[in-house]
């Protein structure tokens, strides 16, 4: 029997506890990213209105009834110069890794952004997280630039890999 696709949508108030429940814990035990501050409930609510106010979006994806993973962007540089590119995020529920939850995100976000008329997608993916580099790469994602030392987490510096597509 064929399970019925991820459904991605807008991320609502009432997604919050489960968002922390699937962010919290990589900023907790991982390095997919370089902060070590964890998401509170005020934080995030503030990230979804302002990235919706700025004309971005903040998505989730869900499966069953469970809230599988996120995926947002919003201007990859501050000023008018960098008006068109675009970086992103995206975290999956580690039970999500490897069924297509991360594409459907991806594709959402992407489509979100490319119907506004924006022009690139970066992402930026520590170096040591070949499943985030070999997942980017397999969505056309090329690697454009290896900053070295960049984060330091867990008392090791870490390097940043900057990737990106056009959309």
């Amino acid at each position: 029997m064929t399970r019925p696709a991820v459904a991605v949508r807008p991320a609502v108030e009432a997604d919050i506890p489960a968002l922390l429940d699937i962010w919290n814990p990589q900023i907790r035990h991982s390095t997919i990213t370089f902060s070590s501050e964890e998401k509170t409930a005020e934080g995030l609510a503030a990230m979804i209105a302002s990235r919706r106010a700025g004309g971005y979006e903040f998505l989730v994806a869900e499966d069953d009834g469970r809230l599988m993973g996120l995926a947002t962007y919003a201007q990859f540089r501050a000023g008018n110069g960098y008006a068109f590119s675009m970086e992103h995020t995206v975290i999956l529920s580690p039970d999500a890794w490897g069924r297509g939850v991360g594409r459907a995100l991806m594709t959402a976000v992407e489509g979100h952004a490319r119907d506004r008329g924006y022009h690139v997608m970066v992402a930026a993916v520590t170096g040591e997280n070949a499943r985030g580099l070999g997942f980017h790469k397999a969505l056309g994602y090329a690697e454009v630039g290896r900053m070295p030392q960049q984060g330091r987490k867990f008392g090791r510096w870490l390097d940043l890999v900057l990737m990106q597509k056009l959309l």
